[in-house]
């Protein structure tokens, strides 16, 4: 190529090529794209010809070292519909103009590493791959409807305002990864709804200072990967991994926010909107995971959503949706049932817990260990049975922690009763690891008193055993220990004092009993503590309820 003189453009230019030139000296947009629109589909159809190549170097020598702008305009980089040959080089380089490319072709990946932008957007566009690791833009960085061969890197990258990659479809590169974003900073929101990802989704340490929405994506790992590798996220506001409603509306050749989209649910003009939330003529798409999840150490600010999410996990390959230690408001776990791996939520801090019973997985698939919430809200209705089963899921081998957990949860909510049977559940869970003894011990607490946790039934117990002891001291007159000291003899008293420990009924020790009858005043008395014990527990739990 040759050096152009002055402010003249370089004489080995195609014509694309001099239209682009002239289009970017006065912010214009060159639009190379044919009048048959079955011709421009970067994706299929036939090769593009010559009329609609533009040399990667005529770029890069736009970008770093191009005219200067026509007076009153600014320089701009817009291009539609052209063939991109060569390798685009921009690394380490400093790129002013504002730049936009749509359903563009490139021949080979573009090279971004440590480059500075102000705002990139490639939009509708088929590339090979792109590598750019610590890429830094002062506004957005855009990517929507790419289809990205082998990859995208975008680690320790520098987002000024927004990134948006919604509706990308990307395929992983030679170590199984669609994207690496590995200590990635977004200033502002991260969207990446109805994203296609073909291998691991990895965003270790990535920073978001808004809201993170994978709303309607499908991730697929790939092998001996996982399908969205995210421990130590931080995001400012809401993790959304959730449904989204699919509308078509719009430039398709457009970027965000014109063309197709991703519509949350309950969002838009409620005049144009169905009951259930969608847009007319829009569908819903769930958002999928095929492959392991990891979010362990996250710190998302105002909560993670999981409405209609679907996980598809692998016993085999031990395949798991973690959330360790994770920290969040609130955590909604209102996606669909996992019928194999696990749910982890070890050492994981959740203020406010909405939960569905037909969302958690059975036995063995589930992980509390230390898992700390201090609301629990249903989405719909959750019966305690099923609470117990959700408790009993996590807990293969008995654990005390997640029983009284719930316990203290439900009792802060005022469900005293349904605290005291999650701590009943638990005595029984606790009942079948001690030796036999201590189990024959247990089945005699549970049937006599319920362990205490029902007061009514030690109540019932104390009215049977002060009545069967009245009756069989009316069958007896006991001689008084003092003939000159004693009140009238009166069995159903006796009985009483008898059974209700500390408080003196003016019976006891005024008479001489013989070994039968001193054998059945002790046995009242002694059940007559167990029995009074309990009540008075379960009246202080009342209390303190109160």
């Amino acid at each position: 190529m040759t050096e152009p003189q002055g402010m003249d453009m370089p004489d080995d230019l195609t014509g694309a090529e001099s239209a682009l030139w002239t289009s970017f000296e006065d912010g214009g947009t060159c639009d190379l794209r044919d009048a048959n629109p079955l011709l421009n589909d970067p994706f299929s159809g036939p090769a593009w010809g010559p009329e609609r190549r533009v040399r990667a170097d005529v770029i890069a020598r736009l970008l770093l070292s191009g005219p200067p702008p026509r007076p009153g305009r600014v320089c701009a980089l817009k291009l539609r519909g052209a063939f991109i040959t060569g390798r685009l080089k921009l690394a380490g380089g400093t790129i002013g103009p504002y730049v936009e490319l749509t359903g563009c072709r490139f021949e080979q990946e573009l090279e971004f590493p440590e480059a500075h932008f102000t705002t990139l957007r490639m939009a509708g566009c088929a590339i090979p791959r792109l590598e750019a690791a610590r890429l830094h833009t002062a506004g957005d960085l855009h990517l929507p409807r790419c289809r990205v061969a082998r990859g995208i890197r975008l680690t320790d990258a520098q987002i000024g305002t927004d990134l948006l990659i919604n509706q990308i479809q990307m395929w992983p590169d030679q170590r199984g990864r669609a994207i690496t974003a590995d200590g990635l900073s977004v200033g502002q929101d991260l969207q990446a709804e109805l994203m296609e990802a073909y291998g691991e989704v990895s965003l270790r340490g990535a920073k978001v200072g808004g809201s993170l929405s994978l709303r309607g994506s499908r991730l697929r790992a790939a092998e001996g990967r996982r399908a969205l590798n995210a421990p130590q996220l931080t995001v400012e506001r809401t993790l959304y991994m959730s449904r989204a409603w699919v509308t078509t509306a719009g430039d398709q050749s457009a970027t965000p926010p014109f063309g197709v989209q991703a519509t949350p649910a309950n969002s838009g003009d409620p005049a144009n909107t169905a009951p259930d939330g969608r847009a007319p003529g829009s569908r819903e798409q769930r958002f999928e995971c095929h492959g392991g999840v990891r979010l362990d150490d996250g710190r998302i600010g105002d909560g993670v959503d999981l409405y209609k999410a679907r996980f598809v996990l692998s016993d085999a390959r031990r395949e798991e949706l973690s959330l360790r230690r994770i920290t969040t408001p609130e955590l909604r776990f209102t996606g669909e049932r996992p019928e194999e791996g696990r749910v982890v939520l070890n050492g994981a801090k959740i203020v406010t817990l909405i939960d569905l019973s037909t969302s958690w997985p059975g036995p063995g698939g589930l992980a509390m260990g230390g898992f700390v919430y201090e609301n629990l809200v249903p989405y719909s209705r959750f019966p305690l049975t099923r609470r117990l089963e959700w408790v009993a899921a996590a807990t293969p081998e008995y654990a005390p922690e997640p029983y009284e957990r719930l316990a203290t949860v439900l009792r802060g909510s005022g469900e005293d009763a349904d605290a005291r049977e999650v701590l009943l559940a638990k005595q029984r869970r606790r009942r079948e690891t001690l030796p036999l003894a201590a189990k024959l011990w247990g089945y005699i607490q549970d049937w006599a008193v319920a362990y205490g946790y029902r007061p009514g039934r030690a109540t019932l117990w104390m009215a049977v055993l002060w009545a069967a002891g009245a009756l069989a001291f009316s069958r007896h007159d006991p001689a008084p220990i003092k003939p000159s000291e004693h009140p009238e003899w009166n069995p159903s008293l006796y009985a009483l004092d008898l059974l209700l420990p500390v408080i003196n009924l003016g019976q006891d020790g005024y008479w001489r009993l013989d070994s039968r009858w001193q054998w059945l005043a002790a046995a009242l008395v002694l059940l007559g503590w167990v029995l009074a014990t309990t009540v008075a527990a379960g009246a202080t739990r009342l209390l303190r309820r109160g």
